[in-house]
């Protein structure tokens, strides 16, 4: 009877155990992965296949890559942000895509994926390497410490003339604040991954009309960086 009882005592401990462990869900990697597009469709680089939205001609993109920062995950009043959290996302191979995956987010589930286009004020002020961020980097302004937060190039095409097309936005203000909502059904696997689609149209098609023509660059005014910004706030969502 004495081993019978100890018996059915290890096995209550063990059940019990299982139990907690089962409620107490171990780190998991989750992945983000940003689909390049312009419009509805896949970007497509180096041809003139797309219309001036705010004039005539036809455009190309050579070059597209973004900073992302600031990334974190919340579960209701619990969160988990990246360390060194800081992304140059560009979009220039086969699938015009690019991941960053977590390894270890003690997070039981997500609700909300919040994250920065750009660079947080502190980080652009200093010029300590971390995460992709580099003084000496292509996006690095040459002319005083900070970030290109998003550089877009490419050509105008009218008629048999082409003109060139640089973008350049990355003044402290000019940060933008991203935030989804996650639908329950996205972190249901072990390995999950979050699909979020980059529209480039409303870069140039969003809170407002960009005529190529008319503003063929922007580099250090301030107020058509602003313009841009408030576009490239608005260019990702949640794919479906």
């Amino acid at each position: 009877m004495r081993l019978i009882l100890g018996l059915l005592a290890v096995a209550a401990l063990i059940a019990g155990w299982f139990l907690l462990m089962s409620g107490q869900r171990k780190t998991t990697p989750i992945t983000l992965t940003f689909h390049a597009h312009m419009g509805d469709e896949p970007l497509v680089y180096d041809q003139f296949v797309y219309d001036n939205p705010g004039g005539g001609g036809q455009f190309r993109v050579r070059d597209f890559r973004f900073y992302l920062s600031n990334l974190s995950l919340t579960q209701g009043e619990k969160s988990y942000a990246e360390p060194d959290s800081y992304h140059l996302l560009r979009f220039d191979n086969e699938d015009k895509t690019h991941s960053i995956t977590l390894p270890e987010v003690p997070l039981k589930s997500v609700d909300t994926v919040q994250f920065l286009i750009g660079v947080d004020p502190a980080a652009n002020g200093s010029i300590e390497v971390r995460g992709d961020l580099d003084p000496n980097s292509q996006m690095a302004w040459n002319w005083e410490v900070g970030y290109k937060f998003v550089v877009v190039e490419g050509a105008l095409k009218q008629g048999d003339d082409v003109s060139p097309l640089v973008y350049h936005v990355g003044f402290s203000e000019n940060a933008r604040e991203v935030e989804f909502m996650l639908p329950p059904d996205v972190l249901v696997s072990d390995d999950p991954e979050v699909h979020l689609i980059v529209d480039l149209a409303k870069f140039f098609d969003g809170t407002a009309q960009i005529d190529m023509q008319a503003l063929p660059s922007v580099k250090f005014n301030r107020a058509d960086a602003e313009i841009l910004a408030d576009n490239y706030a608005i260019m990702i969502t949640l794919a479906f």
